[in-house]
């Protein structure tokens, strides 16, 4: 399945490219169907209706590199981490999102903590960048994710629509981790002195 997904992201990203540059109609042609044909295989991996993901596929023209996710750690006194149960899949997690066009990571995730928990963070050091492949956790692409020790500087927690619950836990007291989440946090409890 992996090799299949790494295949796919290469027959999408040369697709998309192609239609990005080309200017002879027979290439575009050709470009265009080259993104049905990886859309309609990634249909049939994740579910999702072939056109909505050639849609989404032609929206994103322009030169193909993987997708930017931010994440960030906040700890208690008593070494507790701030982490949401998703509501969309109900794992836990740690806060963060995708980067929008126009902001740098630590503006992503300063958007994404107000967003998600209410709060205005200070965002302070790099812990590690993870990467995800296409087939990781479902994703049909690849993605950096920068994760940040962050600190509040204001506000009241509280859920959003994004969570069914917030607070600060143990890392070791959650069982149910949202993809790669738990790597993160173990990767984040040994920052600490």
């Amino acid at each position: 399945m992996e090799n299949r997904l790494t295949l796919l992201d290469h027959v999408r990203s040369i697709a998309q490219l192609g239609l990005q540059y080309a200017n002879n109609p027979y290439d575009v042609e050709r470009y265009e169907s080259l993104l049905i044909l990886a859309s309609k295989e990634y249909s049939e991996i994740s579910d999702i209706k072939e056109s909505i993901i050639v849609e989404k596929f032609k929206n994103e023209l322009g030169h193909v590199t993987p997708k930017v996710g931010v994440n960030g750690v906040i700890f208690s006194e008593d070494r507790k981490m701030l982490l949401e149960r998703r509501a969309d899949d109900g794992t836990w997690g740690i806060i963060g999102g995708w980067c929008e066009a126009g902001e740098s990571p630590q503006e992503s995730l300063k958007r994404e903590f107000i967003e998600e928990t209410g709060l205005n963070v200070k965002v302070n050091e790099l812990i590690d960048i993870f990467t995800r492949k296409p087939g990781d956790f479902g994703q049909p692409h690849t993605s950096y994710h920068p994760l940040f020790i962050c600190e509040i500087l204001d506000g009241t927690l509280k859920t959003s629509f994004e969570s069914l619950e917030i607070g600060f836990f143990h890392f070791n007291e959650v069982k149910n981790w949202h993809g790669d989440h738990y790597d993160m946090a173990k990767k984040a409890y040994a920052t600490l002195k």
